[in-house]
């Protein structure tokens, strides 16, 4: 007996993706431009501060930012986490590495602001993606695609161009890049080992970590006489504290933008300070001449090379759309 086939039943459509929320993207774009443009804006803020020294504005970074971060942690009641970390010590000792490499970041730019090198500070910052996919190789013994490799080439040859022309090693760039860099993979490696560590979190262990010798470099100083905190007046202290809220603003409109946006946006966004440092840098009266214009073209050729390629790979992940199964 020949059934008669009924209907052919169509496959159920999946469930349509949710829309994203525009608002929302739009709000962490807004967040993350906003802490990209704060800190290009960095050498002029730190400029205002002169005759302050590099050590002293380390050290008043540090105590305003503790300061700034044990107000906010009150009145927000969030010590839990905070008192977490304190009772994990895998957790302390990582921050505390982290203490240690964000301070020499903040001393070596803050050096490189009073000391007028603020073009080689931006040169730090431009190197940093190329840093980072270094570290990536040597630390965490990832594999690099082909245009990656040939973008840390183009970024060495910059880096020796902009040496011969300084007549020495631009030691102060390549101390940011390393010390930021590796200060990001020592956050990586807490977030891989499943302990999430909010921002203000982590600032304020990372400052409570540094307040002793910040503390003790600032005494130093008093008693030495080179002490600049009241030297030029309450606009001066004004100044000053404002280093606490600085430190601290930017970083949490980071946070707010990571978790918004995609991190290619992120990682394009990121150009804008030191685009913004070099601007700075020319707007302060340092010189560019000809041959340093040569070694950070070759830089920005580097960050072309390395941005195409992880834009490509991003594409190269997105799923296939799906195709309707023939009836």
């Amino acid at each position: 007996m020949t059934s008669t086939p009924g209907p052919a039943r169509a496959t159920p459509a999946p469930p349509p993706a949710a829309a994203p929320d525009g608002r929302r993207a739009r709000a962490g774009v807004l967040a993350g431009a906003g802490a990209y443009v704060a800190w290009g804006a960095f050498p002029f803020y730190f400029h205002a501060l002169l005759p302050t020294g590099a050590l002293e504005l380390l050290a008043q970074r540090v105590v305003w930012s503790l300061a700034l971060s044990v107000l906010l942690l009150s009145a927000l009641r969030r010590w839990g986490p905070v008192l977490r970390v304190l009772r994990t010590p895998a957790q302390l000792r990582l921050l505390a590495v982290a203490a240690a490499a964000i301070a020499v970041n903040w001393g070596v730019y803050g050096l490189a602001v009073t000391t007028g090198h603020v073009l080689e500070a931006s040169l730090g910052y431009f190197v940093n993606p190329l840093v980072t996919v270094l570290l990536g190789v040597l630390v965490l013994r990832e594999r690099l695609r082909r245009a990656q490799w040939a973008a840390l080439a183009v970024g060495t040859a910059a880096v020796v161009v902009i040496g011969v022309d300084l007549g020495r090693l631009p030691w102060m760039a390549l101390v940011l890049a390393l010390s930021f860099g590796s200060y990001g993979l020592l956050k990586n490696r807490l977030a891989r080992a499943g302990a999430g560590v909010d921002p203000l979190t982590g600032l304020t262990v990372e400052t409570g970590v540094l307040l002793v010798p910040a503390v003790a470099a600032l005494v130093w100083i008093g008693a030495s006489g080179r002490s600049t905190f009241t030297a030029g007046g309450a606009d001066h202290v004004v100044l000053t504290v404002l280093a606490g809220p600085a430190t601290l603003g930017p970083l949490l409109l980071f946070a707010l933008a990571a978790g918004r946006v995609p991190l290619t946006t992120i990682g394009l966004l990121q150009y804008a300070t030191p685009v913004l440092q070099f601007l700075a840098a020319l707007a302060l009266g340092e010189t560019m001449p000809a041959s340093r214009w040569a070694g950070f073209a070759l830089v920005w050729a580097a960050l072309a090379l390395l941005t195409a390629d992880a834009l490509g790979a991003q594409r190269r992940r997105r799923p296939r759309a799906a195709v309707p199964d023939p009836v």
